[in-house]
């Protein structure tokens, strides 16, 4: 599969088109942003170690029913995926308390919440991403009703078969964020997970495996994101 026009580059991937319109080569970068990009800097190899576990995931959770935009590994770096239209929503799923969360509520780290717990953030940089309700997402057409509904249900059914997942390797899932896309009439995952996009404590431990360790200059960042993808590929 050719790699052509760079059509989009975020903080942590490019997209190019290919031959076939109906497909697109995602490219994993090494740069790390936190905090809306106001910290920048680089994990060496991230994008590699990315992309190895994003499509892990992705082929377990295409085998657990759930429809992804991703269709097979092209290289140490690039994914060939679906094209989608992009749902400007990102759906953040919490398990435990952490981030902004604990900010916000008062809550201390690493609390457990009575049930999984729906964010949604209007996907805009020069907002910041805000936290936006359902109101607001029918409201400014970014989404039907119906929509909403297959989106948080979609969500919180990844949530749990992520859940299993990650307790199998030993690592407790503490929130993550998703984007989804709209696939010839379909709504469908999109973009990636992995460390960048999770927060994952090793049980028993606590030991944060994920970006966390960047935005709070913890050290040995490059070590968290390969004893994941050890786990994931093992």
């Amino acid at each position: 599969m050719q790699k052509l026009q760079s059509i989009y580059e975020g903080k942590a991937k490019v997209l190019y088109t290919t031959e076939d319109d109906g497909l697109l080569i995602q490219y994993f970068k090494d740069d790390a942003t936190a905090f809306n990009a106001q910290k920048k800097g680089t994990i060496h190899q991230k994008g590699i170690m990315n992309n190895r576990i994003a499509a892990k995931i992705f082929e377990y959770l295409s085998a657990q029913g759930i429809p992804t935009h991703f269709v097979k590994t092209l290289s140490d770096r690039e994914m060939l995926v679906k094209k989608v239209s992009i749902v400007p929503v990102e759906v953040i799923v919490r398990n435990r308390a952490a981030g902004s969360l604990c900010r916000f509520l008062g809550l201390a780290e690493g609390t457990a919440l009575a049930c999984p717990t729906l964010e949604f953030c209007y996907k805009n940089d020069a907002l910041g991403d805000p936290l936006i309700n359902e109101y607001h997402i029918r409201a400014l057409n970014l989404a039907t009703e119906g929509e909403i509904k297959e989106i948080s249900g979609m969500a919180l059914s990844i949530n749990e078969h992520l859940k299993n997942f990650f307790l199998k390797l030993n690592i407790e899932l503490i929130d993550f964020k998703l984007e989804f896309g709209r696939y010839n009439g379909q709504i469908i995952l999109a973009d990636e997970i992995s460390p960048d996009t999770c927060r994952l404590w090793e049980v028993g431990t606590g030991n944060k495996l994920d970006k966390d360790r960047f935005r709070r200059d913890l050290g040995n960042i490059e070590q968290a994101y390969q004893e994941v993808l050890r786990r994931v590929i093992q």
